[in-house]
């Protein structure tokens, strides 16, 4: 579906002109034309927007876009995303991201503070970005895609780096409610909207901070070449918990939510709301990883089914035979009996 609102397009077409170059031949790459750069309800997918993003960034070698007094040489939020990898915790990291975003620019200050149960990344300016604009409604465009986009950098790598959507409270926005505040809630699903704030941030539960960072430099190198999806997209974790899940599961199959989540160094709540995006909870991945290595020894051993059922955690055969005969049909006798054929 096409989200990405033409204000933010326009954004782009004016970093061009606030750089001294020319967007035409990028406009045309993203299927842009002149009419709808003025049209206020058109959108643009995400995956011209992206193109259309990264060959700006890369031309202009800015990766702000035009919004700041002098350009962001291509590569420093890579930068900055390498310098926090080695954090322990998301709290950590991103308060590095805020401290050494300062160092690229001063023109907009972040930060990040915690009161109680909520958390708080804020956007303070000190130069109004596109303010070199001699046009109002124009320089309004581009600062709203600057408050934008720096919030959902920050917000993006974070939930790169602990594998998980973040679970935004409010987003607070200095700019009146726009034409197309209709796409908000895609860009961010399930958050309270507040525009015309006297300031901007974004609010999230605290207790994520203390998620830990789960990506490596490996991991990050990787990621790189498709940062630009972070700021365009809400975040959709990879499978990685999932699948750390399941080998999990598969090594200690007995293991309870709470115990499944020590092991994988996470609450509780990160581990379920993870999960129930795969569409499933922590009984049935562990039912559906027992049924699998059931399955596998006794196809693969000639164990009885008694030790069968110890090593997929059933504290008696007989309530294994009962679950087996609930997942297949069959005995697991039979079963095999079935497979051997």
């Amino acid at each position: 579906m096409a989200a990405t609102p033409m204000a933010f397009v326009r954004a782009i077409a004016l970093a061009y002109r606030l750089r001294g170059a020319d967007p035409a031949a990028a406009l045309r790459e993203a299927g842009v034309g002149r009419a709808d750069l003025l049209d206020a309800q058109a959108r643009l997918t995400s995956l011209p927007f992206e193109r259309l993003a990264l060959r700006a960034m890369r031309e202009l070698d800015d990766e702000a876009l035009g919004w700041f007094g002098r350009p962001l040489p291509w590569g420093s939020y890579g930068m900055l995303a390498r310098a926090s990898l080695s954090a322990p915790t998301l709290g950590v990291a991103l308060a590095r991201w805020c401290r050494h975003h300062a160092l690229l620019t001063s023109d907009v200050i972040l930060t990040l503070s915690r009161d109680g149960a909520v958390a708080r990344l804020a956007l303070r300016e000190r130069a109004v970005p596109g303010a070199a604009l001699p046009d109002v409604a124009e320089r309004a465009v581009v600062r709203e895609f600057a408050h934008i986009s720096l919030l959902r950098n920050a917000l993006g790598i974070s939930a790169w780096w602990i594998d998980a959507r973040l679970p935004l409270l409010t987003l607070d926005l200095a700019c009146p409610e726009p034409p197309h505040a209709d796409v908000y809630p895609l860009l961010f699903p399930g958050t309270q909207l507040r525009f015309g704030s006297a300031h901007i941030e974004a609010s999230l539960p605290s207790d994520i901070l203390h998620e830990p960072i789960r990506r490596d430099e490996a991991a990050l190198r990787a990621m790189l070449p498709q940062a630009i999806r972070l700021m365009v997209r809400p975040y959709r974790h990879d499978r990685l918990l999932l699948e750390r899940a399941r080998l999990a599961l598969r090594a200690h199959p007995e293991t309870d939510a709470a115990q499944l989540a020590a092991l994988l160094h996470v609450s509780v709540r990160t581990l379920q709301r993870q999960l129930a995006s795969h569409e499933t909870c922590v009984q049935a991945l562990r039912t559906r990883v027992r049924q699998e290595l059931a399955e596998h020894l006794l196809l693969r051993t000639s164990w009885p089914i008694k030790r069968i059922a110890t090593e997929v955690g059933f504290a008696s055969d007989k309530s294994f035979l009962r679950a087996f005969r609930t997942w297949t049909g069959m005995s697991p006798t039979d079963w095999r009996m079935s497979q051997s054929g």
